[in-house]
């Protein structure tokens, strides 16, 4: 089955599976507003969305990883919570604080009923969003998703969340076989809060991974967009291309047009 992959915003994606359309972490808002993401942390955004939220009126599904960070849910992606009728998959403590949203708890998986897609099951995977040394609090709890269907033929498509590499990443490799690999980036830091600790992979960690799941296909995603973003969107490409065994596997998203993947 083929499945079509829009970049739209930061870890914002369109998955499409048989017509069935997966949002991923709505990130909405236009470039230039500063933002307050908790416990000091604060960045500006940089990029505008490729598409506006009147332009996603057809979505299926919403994955959102956390709800705590403007960069994966901003206004206006708060706002197309507030409106839209599809399910909203996320962590339990974003079903207590936002409405309409079912939460879900590490390897704890729902079934998803639609006659476009047979057997559509979505599992939630762990995440770290935190250098080890930060208390977990201090980021508050992320989860990645594995999406799973009928007739996969080379496995399943995992969305890692924003997270750093830790032993989650091997126990999901070690639990599935995984074709799509979409994986967040960016190296976020906020140096002056907490130095050079680092809140998602950069690209020495995302190589880690790979090297772990062993995925058909890779996608990095999270790249760019926002201050906190302290790893150049050029080191990642220059690593990824400087790795003969990684490089034919990855796919850099352009925002706004699809690339269809064979699953």
């Amino acid at each position: 089955m083929n499945v079509s992959i829009t970049h739209i915003d930061t870890a914002c994606i369109l998955i499409d599976i048989n017509g069935f359309t997966i949002m991923t972490d709505p990130t909405l808002d236009l470039a230039g507003n500063t933002y307050y993401h908790g416990y000091g942390a604060v960045s500006r955004k940089t990029d505008d969305p490729a598409l506006p939220p009147g332009a996603l009126s057809n979505i299926d599904l919403v994955l959102l990883s956390h709800h705590q960070h403007k960069d994966n849910l901003d206004t206006n992606g708060k706002a197309f919570l507030d409106t839209t009728t599809a399910p909203i998959l996320s962590t339990t403590k974003a079903a207590r604080d936002l409405p309409r949203v079912t939460g879900l708890a590490n390897w704890q998986t729902i079934a998803i009923d639609t006659p476009k897609v047979k057997g559509l099951r979505i599992t939630a995977t762990p995440a770290q969003h935190h250098p080890w040394w930060i208390p977990a609090f201090i980021s508050g709890p992320v989860i990645g998703f594995v999406i799973e269907y009928d007739g996969q033929e080379n496995g399943v498509i995992y969305i890692s969340g924003d997270t750093v590499y830790f032993k989650g990443i091997e126990e999901v490799a070690q639990r599935y076989t995984i074709d799509i690999a979409i994986l967040h980036a960016g190296g976020v830091q906020f140096r002056y809060l907490t130095g050079a600790g680092i809140y998602t992979m950069n690209s020495d960690h995302l190589l880690r991974s790979i090297k772990v799941l062993e995925p058909r296909k890779i996608l990095p995603i999270h790249v760019r967009g926002w201050t906190h973003f302290k790893e150049k969107e050029s080191t990642l490409h220059r690593a990824i291309h400087n790795n003969p065994f990684i490089a034919p596997r990855t796919i850099f998203l352009r925002s706004g047009e699809p690339v269809m993947i064979a699953n």
